[in-house]
Order: structure tokens, then sequence, then C-alpha cells
């Protein structure tokens, strides 16, 4: 949170100051793993031109030596007014590879340092019967020459006689000890930072990567430009016009300039960008932020006299005038689009194909008529021969002549029963006579 505050404030800065360079530092240790902001840079550049944004370190510049342990080294110096000399004088020193070693036979088994100071991160000096000549003010120096990194500890100490007067506090820029004469005394010179215990050395360990923050886009989700490390390897991302206009120099690491270079510059080509800088092996991490912004080109300004009216400027044989180009520009994952495509498309020619087969064999069927083999069980055919049909009753409509001009179905059905159901002749008079006659 207070990274981010600060980050803020200075880009506010930057912008009402122009193109300054804002440079701070913050320790990166266990509690603050977080890549550390070392500069932040405002950055204008012309529409069409080429913007450099530099990023330089040399503490990343891959320096193998076969006695990496003598690289790393702590020493502790002593600055006295006692015998009024204001000499600087150097104490003791220890190799993460070999034994401490003490300067002076006066302080031979009087002052030392922990055996496992490399081990534990613990550097303190332990000064044993304090005497007046001790005071002044002591440094604890770390050196690590394989990564570049160097830090100093300032302690002040004070020898009292009274033993009610021994204290320890902070005077603002320094610890001051005041100590009791004749006692023993340590000097705290703690870093248990991981660049003092024993890493892999792998060229992995190294990489630089660039990160790219379009405007109105918050931190998080800034797009990933380039990874680069030490061994070779370089990986980059994004379309591929944007990695042949983004690009960082394979000499990058041997230089220790990992610049990013971007041509041809766009107004979609503004936004935040950062470098980050990681060095795991040697606890770096550092970050450094621009803002890029693109302007237009300055274009001169011509004068044309016109001496007469009705008359056109004459033609500037210098200026090219050419024909309105539009620039389509495809991804790279064009390919993989134009496959899915054709994935598609012939699912539905397949569909189609196999829609007209269904159509034509129904219009087909519905022509034809649906037939049935009648067949019995056990898919034998049948032999109608073996049935008998008795046709009696339909002898006596052989000889009929059937007409089969009948406008309709009523009148058919009159003329069937007519012929099935003759007229009956009823005689009234016969039945009157056989009542008179009784």
């Amino acid at each position: 949170m207070l990274l981010s505050q600060l980050t803020s404030r200075l880009l506010k800065a930057s912008r009402v100051a122009g193109s300054v360079v804002y440079l701070y530092s913050v320790p990166a240790d266990a509690s603050n793993p977080d890549s550390v902001v070392v500069s932040v840079l405002n950055i204008s550049a012309t529409r069409g031109s080429q913007a450099v944004l530099p990023c330089k370190s040399y503490r990343m510049v891959w320096t193998q030596d076969r006695l990496n342990d003598r690289q790393r080294v702590v020493h502790w110096d002593v600055y006295s007014t006692y015998y009024g000399d204001n000499k600087m004088e150097r104490l003791c020193d220890m190799y993460s590879a070999g034994n401490q070693r003490v300067y002076s036979s006066y302080n031979q088994g009087r002052i030392l340092m922990p055996q496992n100071a490399f081990t534990d991160g613990n550097f303190s000096l332990v000064i044993k019967d304090v005497a007046e000549s001790d005071a002044g003010v002591y440094s604890c120096n770390l050196h690590h020459h394989y990564c570049h990194l160097y830090e100093t500890v300032k302690i002040q100490l004070d020898i009292t006689k009274k033993a009610k007067a021994a204290k320890e506090y902070w005077d603002g820029e320094k610890a001051v000890i005041v100590a009791l004469e004749g006692s023993t005394v340590m000097l705290p010179c703690v870093n248990r930072n991981h660049i003092w215990t024993e890493r892999h050395s792998e060229e992995e360990q190294q990489v630089v990567h660039w990160d790219r923050q379009p405007p109105g886009v918050p931190h998080d989700r800034a797009d990933r430009l380039i990874d680069l490390y030490a061994s070779g390897e370089r990986r980059s991302y994004g379309p591929l016009f944007i990695r042949q206009k983004m690009n960082i120099t394979d000499t990058a690491f041997a230089l220790g300039d990992f610049s990013l270079r971007i041509s041809e510059l766009e107004n979609a080509d503004e936004g935040t960008y950062s470098c980050h800088l990681h060095h795991h092996y040697c606890g770096l991490h550092e970050r450094r932020i621009y803002q890029v912004f693109v302007t237009e080109p300055v274009r001169e300004k011509k004068v044309v006299n016109l001496t007469t009216h009705n008359t056109a400027p004459a033609i500037d044989p210098n200026v090219v005038r050419g024909h309105n180009v539009i620039n389509v520009i495809i991804p790279e994952s064009r390919i993989h689009f134009f496959q899915q495509l054709g994935y598609v498309l012939a699912t539905l020619l397949l569909f189609v194909v196999l829609l007209i087969i269904v159509v034509f064999i129904t219009r087909k069927r519905r022509q034809r008529g649906y037939e049935y083999n009648v067949k019995k069980y056990g898919e034998k055919d049948v032999n109608l021969k073996e049935f008998t049909v008795d046709t009696t009753d339909l002898t006596q409509y052989k000889s009929e002549d059937i007409r089969l001009d009948y406008k309709n179905n009523i009148l058919k059905e009159k003329a069937e029963q007519a012929r099935s159901f003759p007229a009956k002749n009823i005689d009234l008079d016969k039945d009157f006579r056989k009542e008179y006659c009784k």
C-alpha cells in the first residue's frame, strides 16, 4: 500500500516536472518481497519515430567466478578518536569459505564474530573486557561482490564507569550503545536476507520482463511483452506486429542494458511501461516505470503566393503524393481462426446434405406407397395358394354389368340396393276379395 502511494506521487511529480527521473531505493528483503520501484520517468516521442526506454543495471550482469564463496565477505571497522589520530582501523573480517581474521594481536581472543554467521545471517561483533579505548563508531560492512551488493551498518559505542548509565538508544542515524567498562558488549549486525545463504547459481534465476499497461487499465491486468533469461531464452507475447516493433537486444545480459526499443510509434502505444529485474540468487528485485506519450510530428508550414486570380498554386516537385492506403493487420492467430471457421462450415455442409437425403427418401416413399412384405414367423414367405376362398356368392355378379359411371356415391348405393332387392308387387284387391268371400 505504501509502495503504491509512493509510486502515484512520483508519477504526479514527474508529469509536472517533465522528463525528470526520480530515484529512490527500498531494500528488497523478506518483509518486502515485491519488486522495488527505483525510477519513474515520463517519455514523449513523436508519432512514427523510435522510442527507447532505458533500463540498465550492472548488478544483473552474469559474472560467474570459480571462487563464488570468497566473493561474500563481512568486515568490521572502527573510527576512534581516543588516540587523537582520527583514523579508520580494520578490526576483523571473515569470508563465507574461510575463517575470520583479526588484524591486531591485542584483539586476538577479545573480539570475535559467530562462526555460523553466513548461515544465520548474524554478523554481530562481540567485545570482551571493554576498555575506554574501545569507544568509537563501528561499521559492519557486508559485501557480495558476485551480486554487486554492498551494505553498511553503523553503531556508536560509548564507555561509562557507572552501571546505571549503561543503555542503548537510536540517535536518528545510528544505534548508540553505552557499555560499562570491563563488561562484554555485543554490537548487532543482523542480515537474514536470503542473499547470504547458499543458492543454486543457475542462469535461469536471472530474468528481465517488460509489461505494458494501456491507459485506463489497472496494473494487475497489464500485458506481458517480453521475458528474457540470462541463459538466452526469450519469450515474446502478443500479436506478431507487437513482437516485431518492441524488442530487447540479445546482448542485454552481457552489457547490462535491458532497454526496450519501440519502433514506428503510434497513438495506440501510449501507456505505462515497467521493466522488472529479478536476480533470485542475489535477492535483487527492481522495477522501473515509464509513462509514454505520443505526440504528432511538427509539420512545416508552406506559404503560397497567388499573383493572379483563378490560378492554382504550383505543384511542389519535392512533395510525393500517393493514394490513400488502409492497412488491415491480421493477428498471428488468423490461422487458428480459419481452421475453426472451416470446421464450422464443414459441419453445416454435412447437416445440409443429410437433410436433403432425408427429404428425398420421404418424398419417394410417398409416391410409391408403403410396401409390406407379408411373412410367416421364422422369416419364411407366405404361400397364398394354401388358403381357399369361397366365391359362390360372387358368381351372380359376374354376368351382370357393373356401371361405374355414377355421379356420386349416393346414386351408386341406390343402384346396388335396387339390384339386390327387386321391387315386389302387392295386390290389395286380392286381400279384399278374400275377406268379402268369407
